[in-house]
């Protein structure tokens, strides 16, 4: 295989849809704004070519119409992010995977399998390294473990490194801390290649026994140390696990963690205080403070008896997007399982509880209003457009019954049929005639009510390029004179002449 065909294999994963990101001069937080959009066509060698090339920038959609993954990624959008560093620590831990700069500056890190396997599998690992990390919370792809394909989902794309490779700014990084060329990644890609059992397996870190039924990023952190700035909020959450494991004799086993693993340790009265602090009140673990956060693995931590615990019902929505279909429809990862929405689902924090208990079996905390507001517009911030067919959405649907309505089997043989509620079509001027009750009343037949009238009056002028769409009309009857009336009319639809201008007596107001 070429450069590109081996670039194609490597990011294999659904296999009728692609993404497309394009990037504005508006920045938001910092960062380019990008609308990212889902083309439902295959990512082709021709669209790798132009990528590479740097024509076009595409992405691929790890996961597969069986709800499987060939690659994933890992997305740390940090900064400052020290790559070459990064390298070495999953290296020296043996974590198989290819680290890339990202378009952003942060980094994708690739991990590349030999065969598709479950997509719910690798986002468990994929989580427990990003915790072992300290990057809990990064973005995970596939976003999601499973895909509801036939709701028209699709997931979400994750833009692919190398864009226009000659001299991209989206490298990987080789064993020696300098950028890998293409040929380079590729050989990395297949030299990095594990099987997904062997990853499922993977050992990170030498965890302290003691702790190994406590949360999992407390765990992480003594075993590595907690240095200064960041004891209290540790031993506090300390107290928390202490209490689950030895409720008579927490404050005694809080007190020993701290000279144990605290370098150097709390002074004793700031120990007293956190005690003091939780004999009043029954705390939780501070699950989104630093540097708990980063080493956060929640799926993790529920099986652990001093964890957060199964009944807790911490919820992580991702993945954002919507098919522009009439009306949309609204897809998004809650905890990695994919929920439908419609556009009143996400506007209220009710009735997405209420999707998510009906879909999912899962009850999300309720929130605020104006809590939710802010979670939704960071979500459409990031949100990917799924293209659909034209016949998905209201237009398309209007204009095949406009056709079944003017080709259909009811027509009129003549003119003046028309005062009956027949459509006419005059061959010679490629048009089709008829009233418009009638056609409101066919519509109306088909249960399609999408458009008002208005609506409806304004798409009729569109088929005559926003011209003259109606008025009076006179037409031969079959006594051989003529007969005024007012109609509308469309170019015929199976009509190959070019159609002329007409004259109107009188136009028709809407």
């Amino acid at each position: 295989m070429n450069q590109a065909e081996r670039f194609m294999a490597a990011f294999e994963g659904f296999s009728t849809a692609h993404g497309q990101t394009q990037i504005s001069d508006e920045r938001r937080a910092g960062k380019q704004k990008a609308e990212s959009r889902i083309i439902r066509k295959p990512l082709t060698l021709e669209l790798i070519v132009a990528h590479l090339e740097g024509k076009h920038g595409v992405g691929s959609i790890p996961i597969n119409e069986n709800s499987q993954c060939k690659f994933g990624a890992l997305d740390i959008d940090q900064y400052p992010l020290d790559l070459v560093a990064l390298d070495k620590k999953l290296r020296d831990n043996d974590i198989p995977c290819v680290v890339c700069r990202s378009k952003s500056g942060g980094a994708h890190i690739f991990f590349f399998f030999t065969k598709f396997f479950s997509a719910g599998v690798f986002r468990d690992k994929a989580t427990e390294i990003a915790a072992y990390l300290g990057y809990g919370g990064c973005e995970i792809f596939p976003k999601q473990e499973e895909i509801l394909v036939e709701r028209g989902d699709i997931g979400n794309f994750i833009n692919l490194p190398y864009f226009d490779a000659e001299q991209t700014m989206r490298y990987a990084i080789k064993e020696d801390g300098n950028e890998a060329d293409l040929t380079e990644f590729l050989d990395l890609v297949e030299a990095r290649r594990t099987e997904p059992k062997h990853f499922e397996k993977l050992q990170l870190g030498e965890p302290v026994n003691e702790f190994d039924q406590w949360a999992p990023c407390l765990s992480h952190m003594f075993s590595q140390g907690i240095p200064e700035g960041t004891r209290n909020t540790v031993m506090f959450a300390a107290a928390v696990g202490a209490k689950k494991e030895q409720p008579e004799k927490w404050r005694e086993r809080l007190e020993e963690i701290n000279v144990k693993y605290c370098t150097p340790p709390l002074p004793a009265s700031e120990i007293v205080t956190i005690q003091s602090q939780h004999d009043k009140k029954e705390y939780g673990f501070p699950c989104d403070q630093e540097p708990l956060k980063s080493f956060c693995n929640k799926t993790l931590c529920k099986t652990k008896a001093c964890g957060i615990g199964s009944h807790v019902q911490h919820v992580e929505i991702t993945g954002l997007c919507v098919v522009k279909s009439e009306p949309p429809v609204w897809f998004c990862d809650v905890g990695g399982r994919r929920v439908e929405l419609t556009t009143d689902d996400l506007q209220t924090p009710q009735r997405f509880q209420k999707a998510c208990m009906e879909q999912i079996h899962v009850m999300p905390p309720m929130m605020k209003m104006a809590d939710w507001q802010v979670i939704v517009s960071m979500l459409m911030d990031s949100m990917s457009e799924i293209d659909v067919p034209e016949e998905l959405t209201y237009k398309g649907q209007f204009m095949d019954l406009l056709e079944a309505f003017c080709d259909g089997r009811v027509q009129a043989q003549s003119a003046e049929e028309i005062a009956l509620g027949k459509p006419f079509t005059d061959d010679e001027e490629g048009l089709t005639y008829f009233k418009l009750e009638a056609l409101l009343k066919y519509l109306r037949n088909q249960k399609f009510d999408s458009y008002s009238r208005g609506q409806i009056q304004e798409r009729l002028k569109e088929l005559n390029d926003n011209g003259t769409a109606n008025g009076q009309k006179r037409f031969n009857t079959t006594k051989g004179d003529t007969k005024p009336l007012r109609v509308w009319w469309v170019p015929a639809f199976n009509a190959e002449v070019q159609v002329p201008s007409i004259e109107l007596e009188s136009e028709v107001p809407f």
